[in-house]
């Protein structure tokens, strides 16, 4: 996936064009970074169409992983044991990112026979269908990766954890967090995320087709 920040946006905030060291490590520090907020937000921050992922329904509802949701365009109940996949009919997304089966039961407007004879065979999981991501990468996403690229872009040392100084014949090296070659993410940024709304939900299985 693409970076959330671009080399514009480390030099936008430092107020300078990026040096030549900088620039050869900008790019790869932004990938770190998008990733690590990734893996934090489970958001992927990309505009994605007709996307297919496997989900498991909870009394009747289910959350989609990716937001903003766009469009849903297909449910699927899922079979098991020899059991055919069935489209669900009278779904209902709520236009943010829960989709409603419409009974507490996973089985959907089954045929009578599978609903007597076979009703574990559909275990309340479902292929759906949808769209989503923004247009355009939210400001405090782009900022907080940025933050964190630029932490270790302008480390004095490549040593991670380590950062220090030279004055005159004095110097001096202390511990540190987010400097050297690691890219981190400090509680601070995970804060923020979390006030943006970008805070990971428990709760929820999915297994991603395409």
């Amino acid at each position: 996936m693409d970076p959330l920040a671009s080399a514009t946006d480390l030099s936008d905030r430092l107020g300078r064009p990026l040096t030549s060291a900088e620039a050869a490590r900008a790019q790869a520090l932004l990938v770190d970074a998008s990733a690590k907020v990734r893996a934090y937000t489970k958001q992927n921050f990309t505009r994605t169409d007709n996307e297919i992922v496997v989900v498991r329904a909870q009394q009747g509802e289910i959350r989609l992983p990716q937001r903003p949701v766009l469009d849903v365009t297909s449910v699927v109940a899922i079979g098991t044991g020899g059991a055919p996949d069935l489209p669900v009919v009278g779904w209902e997304w709520d236009g943010l990112d829960i989709v409603r089966t419409c009974t507490d039961s996973p089985v959907i407007n089954l045929p009578e026979l599978w609903y007597e004879d076979d009703a574990e065979a559909y275990p309340g999981t479902y292929r759906v269908t949808y769209s989503h991501g923004d247009a355009r990468i939210p400001d405090v996403v782009v900022a907080v990766v940025a933050r964190m690229a630029l932490r270790t872009l302008t480390a004095p040392t490549l040593a991670g954890g380590v950062t220090g100084e030279t004055i005159g014949p004095y110097s001096y090296r202390t511990d540190g967090s987010g400097v050297g070659t690691a890219v981190l993410m400090t509680d601070e940024d995970r804060r923020e995320l979390a006030d943006a709304g970008y805070r990971p939900k428990a709760g929820m299985s999915m297994v991603r087709f395409r």
